[in-house]
């Protein structure tokens, strides 16, 4: 019974995964292995580690969207969970994620209308007497991007865990004298903490290997680990060999934060997203 799922997890993920290890360990020009393409990821021109960066501004946006994404997320999957009529829930849950039944380079592409000097924000911004704003092609526009891709999937699995929240303990608290921030803090958000920890992992594994958002919607001054993966394999002077070592890199920071979701986050919550 385990061979056609093993055979599939064989020859799309570890067979694929161990290429890419492979290709990663020959340099350019070289035909024996080595870990020149691991040194570079490490290289050091003109007082910055010019990789590192890339990584670390990754991370970053990847940090960004995810706090974002789960303080608005939060409060709209409470209210769809908790206070919005039973007989809409599915309805306005439905509303809520049907962007994402469109392809998310459409909808990138959406927002440089929205956000250029003469899109929509700034001549909305114009008419009500407020000076407009330039976020395009930089890291504010990438966010902006980021957020709108990947809250309605914090959403889904904030609902999945607010839905099983026992409202006995919240009536509970409140006859013991608790306030609403007490009961939030101690009552709520305990019963949901492996679901937050579970959708932000989602949200920040994904947001950290983005690419259309930072290739649409930033500047040369916003590139990603993705991005520069994509250089390396299709650009004019492409070298997948460290193409390959930057991709193992990614592979590495996802599995560990896979690991820790399988830890301590709520599987319930992940099997149900």
């Amino acid at each position: 019974m385990l061979f056609p799922s093993g055979f599939w997890l064989a020859a799309f993920l570890i067979i694929p995964t161990a290429l890419i290890l492979i290709q990663s360990l020959v340099p350019l020009g070289k035909t024996e292995f080595g870990i020149d393409n691991y040194q570079r990821v490490f290289e050091y021109v003109g007082g910055n580690f010019i990789y590192l960066v890339v990584v670390w501004r990754s991370l970053l946006y990847a940090i960004i969207t995810t706090t974002l994404c789960l303080f608005l997320g939060f409060p709209v999957a409470y209210w769809l969970a908790i206070i919005a009529p039973k007989q809409w829930r599915n309805i306005l849950l439905l509303l809520f994620v049907l962007p994402l039944w469109t392809s998310s380079l459409l909808r990138s592409y959406a927002w440089i209308t929205i956000l250029r000097p003469t899109g929509v924000l700034n001549t909305f911004l114009n008419f009500i007497g407020l000076s407009g704003i330039n976020v395009l092609n930089k890291a504010e526009g990438v966010i902006i991007g980021m957020v709108y891709t990947y809250l309605p999937y914090m959403v889904l699995v904030l609902f999945a865990s607010l839905e099983r929240l026992d409202l006995r303990l919240l009536e509970a608290a409140a006859d013991l004298g608790a306030n609403t921030r007490q009961t939030f803090w101690k009552v709520t958000i305990p019963q949901v903490s492996s679901g937050i920890i579970a959708g932000s992992a989602l949200v920040a594994i994904t947001s950290f290997s983005d690419y259309i958002n930072p290739q649409v919607l930033g500047g040369p001054g916003s590139r990603t680990i993705a991005s520069i993966i994509e250089l390396q394999f299709l650009g004019a002077s492409s070298n997948r060999g460290f193409g390959s070592a930057l991709s193992m890199v990614l592979i590495l920071a996802v599995t560990i934060v896979i690991i820790l979701l399988l830890k301590y986050g709520d599987r319930r919550v992940v099997s149900d997203g």
